[in-house]
């Protein structure tokens, strides 16, 4: 049983806030700060451990989350009713904290399906990536056609993965709406998961295949074959034609078996969603973890959403191995700042009602919380969206904030896994690569056990540390790319998830 001095947690000595444990009741006594609520208190919400002034900074994790609209009283409920956004300066200091990683000396395995390029895979698909949203169906009838009885038969093939979306026209031809999408296209249909990949498209789109093969640098081989609905003769024919194709493939694709691999092999897209007040004290910093035990295994994790360390990036500039790096970063916030005002929108708009019910104010809140996932370790690199990722180590990619058109840019780059937090309880997957999810507090995943792949909450309850959570994922992580399924996996997710980002307008 919680004793009273267990009801809060303080995350630094400098805070002007600590975090509720459990529901705390109006006059709850919380003995280590000398205070007693002034109102209930939601459990992962903060309470004021001293009087503020209006107009004050307001301090978590020892850094700034935002300005105090109105006088605070210690013991008062701090939220959005008496927190707001403000304006401060950021200490980008690049590089001030780079160190260099100490590498272990005996790198931890997994088993791997090795591709002719020396890359990696987690899973063996076959996949049929459309090229508009006009083949879509199409794509869908082709993979639905591909039965668990006509599988059975291809026991090292995971699955025909139909990659459809609702873009392709609409836009012009060139520009870098269409760039994007031929980044994150031609990323899945080589992507290490896909032993081979069918592309369709309808043949008169702006996203014309030919074109998208010249702007990616990729050619039709017996492992990449493409044609469109209109030279093929309508639906039925091409719908034939790609059930024949896949079934020249599926032979081959079953000869490959997995392999001893060090887990340098291994790069992580990052994810959260259904954030809460517990996710920058748990799961994130659990994750972090075990990211550093991967870069010093030798692989490479992918942090991004760049809305959700908006306030926080100072954090990761400190880290970059050099000033270039560290300006590239800055480069992509100042961006989203111009993005956001142009639409008349603000970087605010985030924490979610979601996130909100669970604790978190402010964007720059979530933000602190969030930059955990990516640990300790230096920032070697920062890639645009979508970006094929060739660096070893912690690095970021510029995404939005939304979960699927995130992970979907992470994927593109070649992520072969996701790890994806969450409080609120997000149910994802994202096909071809597995996603593990990370429960920030104990009642979430006893709630929802069947989508939690690990409940990061026995770090609040105080029986276990990060860093045992971290390496326990770790190792989670390692079975998971050696073929154990996830939970999302399971429940056959990631078809519906994959979200290319879209630009500009829909003409």
């Amino acid at each position: 049983m919680l004793q009273a001095a267990d009801l809060t947690i303080r995350l630094n000595a400098a805070d002007d806030v600590v975090i509720a444990r459990v529901d705390l009741p109006e006059g709850t006594e919380i003995i280590k700060e000398k205070i007693r609520t002034t109102v209930r208190v939601p459990a992962g919400h903060k309470v004021a451990t001293h009087d503020i002034g209006e107009g004050s900074p307001v301090r978590r994790y020892n850094q700034i989350i935002g300005f105090a609209s109105r006088p605070i009283k210690a013991g008062e409920h701090v939220h959005v009713h008496n927190l707001s956004m403000g304006n401060f300066e950021r200490d980008y200091a690049f590089g001030a904290d780079y160190k260099p990683t100490q590498f272990v000396a005996d790198p931890a395995t997994f088993e791997g399906y090795v591709r002719k390029d020396g890359r990696v895979a987690t899973r063996n698909y076959i996949g049929v990536v459309s090229s508009v949203n006009c083949s879509a169906h199409v794509s869908r009838m082709i993979a639905k056609h591909f039965t668990d009885e006509i599988l059975a038969d291809y026991p090292n093939v995971d699955g025909i993965v139909p990659i459809t979306h609702k873009t392709g026209c609409g836009h012009a031809s060139e520009g870098e709406p269409v760039q994007i999408l031929r980044r994150v296209l031609g990323g899945y249909a080589t992507h290490p998961n896909m032993f081979s990949t069918l592309m369709i498209g309808l043949g008169c789109e702006a996203n014309q295949i030919n074109d998208l093969l010249a702007a990616q640098g990729l050619k039709r081989t017996d492992q990449l074959k493409a044609f469109t609905i209109q030279e093929t003769g309508g639906t039925g024919k091409t719908v034939k034609e790609g059930i024949a194709r896949i079934m020249e493939m599926l032979p081959e694709a079953n000869k490959v078996g997995r392999s001893t691999v060090p887990a340098s092999h291994l790069m992580l897209g990052l994810q959260c969603g259904g954030s809460d007040g517990y996710s920058g004290i748990s799961a994130n910093p659990a994750l972090g973890a075990a990211v550093d035990l991967l870069v010093r295994h030798g692989g490479t994790a992918i942090l991004s959403e760049t809305p959700e360390v908006y306030g926080a990036e100072h954090l990761l500039t400190r880290r970059a191995v050099s000033r270039e790096v560290g300006e590239k970063l800055v480069k992509r916030i100042k961006w989203w700042e111009q993005y956001t005002e142009r639409l008349g929108g603000e970087m605010n708009n985030n924490p979610s009602p979601g996130n909100k019910a669970g604790g978190l104010t402010t964007i720059l809140e979530k933000s602190l919380g969030a930059v955990a996932k990516g640990g300790t370790t230096a920032m070697v690199d920062v890639y645009e969206y979508a970006e094929r990722v060739t660096a070893k180590g912690f690095v970021f990619m510029d995404t939005p904030g939304y979960d699927p058109v995130s992970a979907t840019g992470q994927v593109a780059g070649g992520a072969n896994m996701i790890c994806f937090t969450t409080g609120r309880g997000s149910a994802y997957g994202c096909k071809p690569s597995p996603s593990l999810k990370l429960a920030t507090n104990s009642a979430l995943f006893n709630r929802q056990e069947e989508d939690m792949d690990i409940n990061c909450g026995v770090i609040v309850d105080g029986k276990a540390s990060i860093e045992e959570v971290g390496r326990q994922f770790f190792e989670l992580i390692l079975k998971t790319a050696s073929g154990q399924k996830s939970k999302s996996e399971q429940w056959g997710y990631g078809e519906d998830e994959f979200a290319p980002w879209i630009l500009g307008p829909t003409m």
